[in-house]
């Protein structure tokens, strides 16, 4: 049963598509970077990456280019910047 299972999850994973630089361009939407070292964020813009990279690299794998500001990792995880919820809870 365990090798249905995984051949399953893998065939699924494979029609996963990630999203692009152009997908954020087009949806005007930014890329969210993390370093998973030292948790610095930032967040890039997005036109110019699609001048240096094209419309057709993958989001998730921007974070192998990059290195962390803060601590210089190369530990970056990317991701798309979306809206913010605003605040969701109240700390007074």
């Amino acid at each position: 049963m365990a090798k249905i299972k995984r051949r399953a999850i893998e065939a699924a994973d494979r029609q996963i598509q990630a999203v692009t630089l152009g997908d954020l361009v087009h949806q005007g939407l930014r890329v969210f970077c993390w370093c998973n070292r030292c948790s610095h964020s930032a967040v890039l813009e997005t036109k110019p990456l699609l001048a240096e990279l094209g419309p057709d690299f993958p989001v998730p794998d921007l974070g192998i280019k990059l290195r962390c500001s803060g601590c210089s990792s190369k530990d970056v995880a990317t991701r798309p910047d979306w809206p913010r919820l605003g605040q969701v809870t109240r700390h007074d």
